[in-house]
Protein backbone atom coordinates (compact mmCIF):
# COMPACT_ATOMS: atom_id res chain seq x y z
CA UNK A 1 0.00 0.00 0.00
CA UNK A 2 2.41 2.56 0.72
CA UNK A 3 4.32 1.77 -2.62
CA UNK A 4 5.27 4.81 -4.31
CA UNK A 5 4.05 5.67 -7.75
CA UNK A 6 5.45 8.41 -9.63
CA UNK A 7 3.27 10.21 -13.12
CA UNK A 8 5.47 12.13 -15.11
CA UNK A 9 3.57 15.50 -17.13
CA UNK A 10 5.09 17.43 -20.22
CA UNK A 11 3.22 20.50 -20.93
CA UNK A 12 2.44 23.94 -19.90
CA UNK A 13 1.33 24.88 -16.11
CA UNK A 14 0.24 21.69 -16.21
CA UNK A 15 -1.20 19.61 -12.97
CA UNK A 16 -2.05 16.06 -13.04
CA UNK A 17 -4.54 14.99 -10.27
CA UNK A 18 -5.48 11.51 -10.04
CA UNK A 19 -8.61 10.31 -8.57
CA UNK A 20 -10.31 7.02 -7.36
CA UNK A 21 -13.08 8.06 -10.03
CA UNK A 22 -17.00 8.81 -9.31
CA UNK A 23 -18.06 11.14 -6.70
CA UNK A 24 -17.84 11.46 -3.16
CA UNK A 25 -20.72 11.96 -1.41
CA UNK A 26 -20.92 13.53 1.91
CA UNK A 27 -21.42 11.28 5.14
CA UNK A 28 -22.96 10.80 8.50
CA UNK A 29 -21.82 11.24 11.73
CA UNK A 30 -22.90 8.45 14.57
CA UNK A 31 -22.77 9.29 18.21
CA UNK A 32 -21.41 13.20 19.24
CA UNK A 33 -19.44 11.28 21.83
CA UNK A 34 -18.76 14.27 24.10
CA UNK A 35 -17.34 13.98 27.26
CA UNK A 36 -15.89 10.59 26.50
CA UNK A 37 -12.92 9.53 28.89
CA UNK A 38 -9.43 9.60 27.05
CA UNK A 39 -9.94 6.29 26.67
CA UNK A 40 -11.98 5.74 24.70
CA UNK A 41 -11.49 8.77 22.12
CA UNK A 42 -11.23 6.80 18.94
CA UNK A 43 -11.53 3.87 20.21
CA UNK A 44 -7.75 4.59 22.74
CA UNK A 45 -6.27 5.78 19.20
CA UNK A 46 -6.05 9.43 20.34
CA UNK A 47 -2.62 9.69 21.89
CA UNK A 48 -3.41 11.34 24.68
CA UNK A 49 -0.05 12.01 26.40
CA UNK A 50 0.95 13.82 23.12
CA UNK A 51 -2.07 15.90 23.32
CA UNK A 52 -1.43 17.53 26.68
CA UNK A 53 2.16 18.23 25.84
CA UNK A 54 0.70 20.66 23.55
CA UNK A 55 -1.81 22.18 25.20
CA UNK A 56 1.16 22.97 27.82
CA UNK A 57 -0.64 20.45 30.52
CA UNK A 58 -3.56 21.92 30.65
CA UNK A 59 -6.47 19.50 31.24
CA UNK A 60 -8.01 18.10 28.28
CA UNK A 61 -12.12 17.51 27.18
CA UNK A 62 -12.39 15.23 24.21
CA UNK A 63 -15.34 14.28 21.55
CA UNK A 64 -15.49 11.89 18.86
CA UNK A 65 -17.68 10.42 16.30
CA UNK A 66 -17.75 7.60 13.50
CA UNK A 67 -19.06 8.73 10.03
CA UNK A 68 -19.35 6.13 6.92
CA UNK A 69 -17.88 7.59 3.53
CA UNK A 70 -17.95 5.66 0.42
CA UNK A 71 -18.91 2.66 2.10
CA UNK A 72 -15.99 2.27 4.87
CA UNK A 73 -16.18 3.59 8.32
CA UNK A 74 -14.46 6.50 9.31
CA UNK A 75 -13.15 7.98 12.87
CA UNK A 76 -13.29 11.28 14.12
CA UNK A 77 -12.17 13.27 17.49
CA UNK A 78 -11.20 16.21 18.76
CA UNK A 79 -9.04 17.11 22.04
CA UNK A 80 -8.98 20.83 23.42
CA UNK A 81 -7.54 22.41 26.49
CA UNK A 82 -10.62 22.00 29.52
CA UNK A 83 -13.00 25.20 29.70
CA UNK A 84 -12.30 26.49 26.30
CA UNK A 85 -15.06 26.35 23.37
CA UNK A 86 -14.00 23.04 21.62
CA UNK A 87 -14.53 26.06 18.22
CA UNK A 88 -11.16 27.34 19.63
CA UNK A 89 -7.24 25.93 19.10
CA UNK A 90 -7.93 21.90 19.21
CA UNK A 91 -6.39 18.58 17.63
CA UNK A 92 -8.23 17.51 15.26
CA UNK A 93 -7.89 13.50 14.32
CA UNK A 94 -9.11 11.21 11.92
CA UNK A 95 -8.42 7.39 11.30
CA UNK A 96 -9.62 5.63 8.11
CA UNK A 97 -8.59 2.75 5.67
CA UNK A 98 -6.81 3.85 2.92
CA UNK A 99 -9.20 2.13 0.25
CA UNK A 100 -12.52 4.53 1.91
CA UNK A 101 -11.53 7.83 -0.12
CA UNK A 102 -8.94 9.57 -1.72
CA UNK A 103 -6.58 11.56 0.70
CA UNK A 104 -6.61 14.92 2.09
CA UNK A 105 -5.26 17.38 4.27
CA UNK A 106 -1.62 17.30 4.63
CA UNK A 107 -1.61 13.94 2.61
CA UNK A 108 -2.79 15.55 -0.57
CA UNK A 109 -0.65 18.54 0.07
CA UNK A 110 2.28 19.72 -2.14
CA UNK A 111 3.57 22.14 0.62
CA UNK A 112 3.83 19.36 3.05
CA UNK A 113 7.89 17.90 3.17
CA UNK A 114 8.27 14.42 4.62
CA UNK A 115 7.52 13.88 8.25
CA UNK A 116 10.74 11.57 8.60
CA UNK A 117 12.14 9.27 11.05
CA UNK A 118 10.98 5.86 9.49
CA UNK A 119 7.45 6.93 9.04
CA UNK A 120 5.79 6.75 5.89
CA UNK A 121 3.66 10.74 5.88
CA UNK A 122 3.46 14.17 5.18
CA UNK A 123 3.61 17.56 7.37
CA UNK A 124 2.28 20.95 6.67
CA UNK A 125 3.50 23.83 8.89
CA UNK A 126 1.70 26.21 7.29
CA UNK A 127 -1.27 28.47 8.66
CA UNK A 128 -3.33 25.29 9.11
CA UNK A 129 -0.73 22.54 10.72
CA UNK A 130 -1.23 19.53 9.93
CA UNK A 131 -0.05 16.09 9.64
CA UNK A 132 -0.65 12.60 7.63
CA UNK A 133 0.75 8.87 8.41
CA UNK A 134 0.17 5.80 5.84
CA UNK A 135 0.78 2.54 7.62
CA UNK A 136 0.37 -1.11 5.84
CA UNK A 137 -2.29 -2.79 7.19
CA UNK A 138 -3.67 -6.10 5.70
CA UNK A 139 -6.58 -6.62 8.06
CA UNK A 140 -7.94 -3.25 6.03
CA UNK A 141 -9.65 -2.31 2.80
CA UNK A 142 -7.19 -1.41 0.50
CA UNK A 143 -4.77 -2.76 3.12
CA UNK A 144 -3.36 0.78 4.64
CA UNK A 145 -4.74 2.66 7.71
CA UNK A 146 -3.99 6.42 7.25
CA UNK A 147 -3.85 8.69 10.21
CA UNK A 148 -4.44 12.51 10.12
CA UNK A 149 -4.45 14.82 12.37
CA UNK A 150 -4.45 19.20 12.45
CA UNK A 151 -5.12 21.63 13.74
CA UNK A 152 -7.67 23.01 11.78
CA UNK A 153 -8.28 26.94 12.64
CA UNK A 154 -5.81 29.54 10.99
CA UNK A 155 -2.47 29.37 13.05
CA UNK A 156 0.18 31.22 12.02
CA UNK A 157 1.98 31.19 15.39
CA UNK A 158 2.29 28.28 16.79
CA UNK A 159 5.29 27.79 18.81
CA UNK A 160 8.55 25.24 17.93
CA UNK A 161 7.40 23.36 20.62
CA UNK A 162 3.85 23.17 19.17
CA UNK A 163 4.66 22.42 15.62
CA UNK A 164 6.93 19.23 16.59
CA UNK A 165 3.87 18.40 19.14
CA UNK A 166 1.58 17.72 16.07
CA UNK A 167 4.00 15.42 14.76
CA UNK A 168 4.42 13.49 17.39
CA UNK A 169 0.14 13.29 18.44
CA UNK A 170 0.09 12.17 14.85
CA UNK A 171 2.54 9.39 14.87
CA UNK A 172 1.80 8.29 18.06
CA UNK A 173 -1.98 7.92 17.28
CA UNK A 174 -0.36 6.09 14.20
CA UNK A 175 1.31 3.87 16.65
CA UNK A 176 -1.74 2.66 18.74
CA UNK A 177 -4.54 2.57 15.64
CA UNK A 178 -1.72 0.10 14.28
CA UNK A 179 -2.00 -2.01 17.52
CA UNK A 180 -5.49 -1.72 17.72
CA UNK A 181 -5.76 -3.02 14.12
CA UNK A 182 -3.12 -5.15 13.89
CA UNK A 183 -1.16 -3.92 11.32
CA UNK A 184 1.83 -5.35 10.01
CA UNK A 185 3.57 -2.24 8.40
CA UNK A 186 6.64 -0.60 10.02
CA UNK A 187 6.57 1.90 12.19
CA UNK A 188 8.81 5.28 12.55
CA UNK A 189 10.23 6.31 15.42
CA UNK A 190 9.04 9.62 17.64
CA UNK A 191 10.20 12.81 15.67
CA UNK A 192 12.56 15.11 16.85
CA UNK A 193 12.32 17.41 15.11
CA UNK A 194 9.96 19.06 11.80
CA UNK A 195 11.21 20.02 8.62
CA UNK A 196 10.02 23.56 8.22
CA UNK A 197 11.74 24.38 4.55
CA UNK A 198 9.85 25.43 2.25
CA UNK A 199 9.85 26.11 -1.99
CA UNK A 200 13.22 26.13 -2.91
CA UNK A 201 14.59 27.29 -6.21
CA UNK A 202 17.59 25.66 -7.88
CA UNK A 203 19.80 25.14 -11.03
CA UNK A 204 17.37 22.10 -12.80
CA UNK A 205 20.82 20.16 -13.41
CA UNK A 206 21.56 20.45 -9.70
CA UNK A 207 18.16 19.38 -7.70
CA UNK A 208 18.62 17.43 -4.92
CA UNK A 209 14.79 17.54 -3.54
CA UNK A 210 11.68 16.47 -5.62
CA UNK A 211 12.80 17.17 -8.99
CA UNK A 212 16.35 15.32 -8.51
CA UNK A 213 16.28 12.72 -11.70
CA UNK A 214 12.50 14.36 -12.95
CA UNK A 215 14.52 14.85 -16.33
CA UNK A 216 16.97 13.72 -18.50
CA UNK A 217 20.03 16.04 -19.39
CA UNK A 218 18.09 15.75 -23.02
CA UNK A 219 15.18 16.75 -21.86
CA UNK A 220 16.73 19.80 -19.99
CA UNK A 221 18.35 21.23 -23.63
CA UNK A 222 15.33 20.09 -25.45
CA UNK A 223 12.68 22.16 -23.25
CA UNK A 224 15.35 24.84 -22.50
CA UNK A 225 15.03 24.19 -18.75
CA UNK A 226 16.93 26.06 -16.56
CA UNK A 227 15.12 26.88 -13.10
CA UNK A 228 13.25 24.24 -10.70
CA UNK A 229 11.56 24.96 -7.75
CA UNK A 230 10.96 21.65 -5.43
CA UNK A 231 10.13 20.34 -1.77
CA UNK A 232 12.45 18.19 0.30
CA UNK A 233 12.58 14.80 -1.00
CA UNK A 234 11.78 12.03 1.01
CA UNK A 235 8.70 9.63 2.02
CA UNK A 236 5.69 12.31 1.65
CA UNK A 237 2.35 11.03 0.76
CA UNK A 238 2.54 13.97 -2.22
CA UNK A 239 4.98 15.45 -3.88
CA UNK A 240 5.51 18.09 -6.72
CA UNK A 241 8.17 19.40 -8.75
CA UNK A 242 8.00 22.75 -11.05
CA UNK A 243 10.30 22.92 -13.77
CA UNK A 244 10.70 27.04 -15.56
CA UNK A 245 10.05 27.13 -19.51
CA UNK A 246 11.97 29.71 -21.44
CA UNK A 247 8.65 31.59 -22.47
CA UNK A 248 7.63 34.16 -19.17
CA UNK A 249 5.48 32.72 -16.72
CA UNK A 250 5.17 28.95 -18.01
CA UNK A 251 6.11 26.17 -16.29
CA UNK A 252 5.91 22.07 -16.41
CA UNK A 253 4.41 21.28 -12.81
CA UNK A 254 4.94 17.43 -12.00
CA UNK A 255 2.60 15.89 -9.28
CA UNK A 256 3.43 12.80 -7.92
CA UNK A 257 0.85 10.83 -5.45
CA UNK A 258 1.47 7.86 -3.21
CA UNK A 259 -0.86 5.81 -1.28
CA UNK A 260 -4.51 6.55 -1.03
CA UNK A 261 -4.19 9.62 -3.38
CA UNK A 262 -2.40 6.93 -5.75
CA UNK A 263 -5.62 5.31 -6.77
Amino acid sequence: MTGRRRTKVAGAALVLALTTGGLIWGFGLRGDGSGTTPADTCRGALATEEAGKFFGGAELEFRGNTGEWMGHETEYCRAWAGGKEPGGVALELSIRPAAAHRASGAAERTTAAPIGFGWNGSFDAGYNPSAAVLVDCAPLPGKGLLVMADVPEDIRELSAEQIRGLARFTTESARRAAERFGCEGALGKRPSTVDRTEWQKSPVARTDGTCRGVVSAQDIARLRLTTASEMPAGRALTEECSLELPAKSHSIRLTAYYGPSAQ
